[in-house]
């Protein structure tokens, strides 16, 4: 019975509607004859609507640009998953590429370039140079500087790796880009995305005459960075015997917490004075790796090195990919951006090796480096370092390379900030 009620209510109210809908229908199609004669009838003007509103829609904006810039997202997406190569990089980024790249009408506050949208205010954290600094404290913070205490030498595979830094910046200015775009392009070498962000946010963020190189640097850097096992593997195998692959090296010595204090706090000191210009970077390193070591600010570290730099790994991966929208960046410039990227890791790659050989001339006994955790002074961790562990173990099974290469790996973050920072003081 009292279902039966129920349904009787729904039919009264579903005719009541319709009669109210009918009504206001005929009272609008009586009122407007005059209207629809020179306006034409309700029929041509749904279909008006129908073409104004096609005509707002992505099919309708399309190109073979954006085509191409869906593809180059997903095929990141794809190597996050399927190969499992830096995935939080890269499916962020990828993400990012393909909502950059969604065919939209401008004007209408919806694109990373448009002021006041929400891409917008969320890029400027990038065109500003905020979140690497917030990277650099989160990576301070996770950062177990004992392997470069421990063997302070290590250093020097590092610094020998920035030479990819200084010889892209001469290769960037020869193919016709200005210094600060150079300087800009030349850190890629070093294949630390966050410092390429920095870096291209005050030498070639569209300011000053310089053209805004931010996404295809960025987006380089990040590449490159994520190929580590690909790129490297060869390049090892093509500079290094089998007799020097299997070096073992002794194991480190303990390190103190005292020395584990005192380092960031020189280290902190000693490269701001050598590099100022690299304050907001290696000071952002240290402090988060004092935070680690004090051993009273734990809750402050784990901050920094979970919540935090999850947040703006996000921001910044998204914000970067969609920074790539087919108009700005396929352009001649991003192409050749991309193959000085990848030239300039090689080089990097190759002087870490090579510099590991040339030290050994110097070495006797179990001093002697393997010449493979070279390739690790690349600033890209601790992927560089893990690639070169992997790399160890398929000549002997019990030479874990993994500790050692960590020092060069972390070396390599360092002495890029330094490389940036430099440029940035003779360029800036």
């Amino acid at each position: 019975m009292l279902f039966n009620k129920k349904r009787t209510y729904n039919k009264l109210v579903i005719g009541a509607l319709a009669f109210f809908i009918t009504g206001f229908a005929l009272a609008q199609v009586s009122g407007t004859d005059a209207t629809m004669a020179a306006d034409g009838s309700l029929f041509q003007r749904a279909l008006d609507g129908i073409a104004t509103f096609l005509s707002y829609t992505g099919f309708a904006n399309v190109t073979i640009a954006h085509i191409v810039m869906i593809v180059v997202g997903l095929f990141f997406i794809f190597l996050a998953i399927n190969y499992d190569y830096e995935p939080l990089l890269l499916i962020p980024i990828g993400t990012g590429i393909l909502i950059g790249n969604i065919p939209f009408v401008a004007g209408n506050q919806i694109g990373i370039y448009e002021t006041g949208s929400v891409l917008n205010y969320l890029y400027f954290g990038v065109v500003k140079g905020i979140y690497p600094p917030l990277i650099f404290l989160g990576i301070g913070a996770m950062t177990d500087f004992s392997s470069l205490l421990s063997n302070p030498k290590l250093m020097l595979l590092g610094a020998a790796a920035q030479i990819g830094v200084f010889l892209t910046f001469l290769g960037a200015i020869a193919l016709g880009f200005t210094l600060q775009e150079s300087g800009a392009i030349g850190i890629i070498g070093g294949a630390d995305g966050p410092t390429a962000i920095f870096l291209s946010s005050k030498l070639a963020n569209g300011l000053n005459g310089s053209q805004n190189l931010i996404g295809p640097i960025a987006i380089a850097a990040y590449s490159y960075m994520a190929l580590v096992p690909v790129i490297q593997p060869p390049i090892m195998r093509l500079l290094t015997s089998q007799k020097e692959r299997v070096i073992k090296m002794k194991p480190p010595r303990a390190v103190s917490k005292k020395e584990k204090i005192i380092f960031p706090i020189v280290g902190l000191l000693l490269t701001t004075f050598i590099s100022p210009s690299a304050l907001p970077l290696l000071g952002m390193l240290f402090f988060g790796n004092i935070l680690k070591e004090s051993g009273h600010t734990e809750r402050l570290a784990e901050t920094a090195r979970t919540k935090l730099i999850d947040i703006v790994t996000i921001l910044l991966g998204v914000t970067v990919g969609a920074s790539t929208q087919a108009d700005v960046f396929l352009t001649f410039d991003s192409m050749k951006i991309f193959c000085l990227g990848a030239i300039s890791f090689v080089i990097a790659t190759m002087g870490g090796l090579l510099f590991a050989k040339f030290m050994n001339l110097f070495l006797k006994g179990d001093n002697k480096i393997n010449p493979l955790i070279g390739a690790a002074g690349v600033s890209a961790v601790p992927d560089s370092a893990r690639v070169v562990h992997v790399e160890a173990l398929k000549y002997d099974k019990s030479n874990y390379l993994l500790m050692h290469a960590m020092a060069p790996n972390v070396a390599g973050v360092i002495g890029s900030a330094v490389a940036a920072g430099i440029l940035l003081s003779f360029l800036g």
